[in-house]
């Protein structure tokens, strides 16, 4: 019998990796898992009003951080993000991107507003506290750093992806922009 123990255990350890290995790949086996990429947050949109996660519940939805005074990135992030958006046609309609400010600082709801002005209307400028703004950062695992530069003045590294986020706020893929907008827009419609 003791030779026998270590041929039972291994096989009832084949059965039980068997099993696992069946239910990991039934179908929805992927909705149990979640990211940890997303979470609380509360900000304030370039009209004043607080909003938490919770606003954006129930749709799929963009969520990048940046700044008002970036040279480059982020406009161009912002233009490619609009015309995703327009791309998707009546499909996207309802659907968000959330611009969160990692300079909260300078981008105040009014600095907010008058920048997205020259983008898509569907964009939403997001700022906040130091405090807050940070915790959203947290929440979404991206990077900022301040970085001082000539004189008084300074610039902000960040994270310059864009998050697709799902109707229930959890974390889906990041958006590819390296394409035309129609691809980006198509990869995006399957998950509206």
């Amino acid at each position: 019998m003791r030779r026998a123990l270590p041929i039972i255990a291994f096989a009832l350890g084949v059965v039980a990796l068997g099993i696992a290995s069946v239910f990991a790949f039934l179908p929805g086996a992927r909705e149990v898992s979640t990211s940890s990429v997303g979470g609380p947050f509360t900000l304030t949109t370039q009209d004043g009003r607080r909003v938490t996660e919770r606003d954006f519940t129930g749709a799929t939805h963009l969520v990048f951080f940046g700044f008002t005074h970036c040279p480059d990135i982020c406009p161009t992030t912002l233009q490619q993000i609009g015309d995703v958006l327009k791309a998707l046609g009546p499909k996207g309609r309802d659907t968000k991107a959330l611009f969160i400010a990692v300079d909260p600082e300078r981008d105040t709801p009014a600095a907010l507003k008058a920048y997205l002005a020259s983008f898509d209307p569907r964009i939403v400028g997001l700022t906040g506290s130091p405090e807050e703004v940070a915790a959203a950062v947290k929440a979404y695992r991206a990077y900022v750093r301040k970085v001082p530069t000539k004189g008084d003045d300074y610039t902000m590294d960040h994270t310059a992806l864009v998050y697709i986020m799902d109707a229930r706020n959890r974390f889906v893929t990041a958006l590819n922009l390296a394409r035309p907008p129609e691809q980006s827009a198509a990869e995006l419609g399957k998950l509206l």
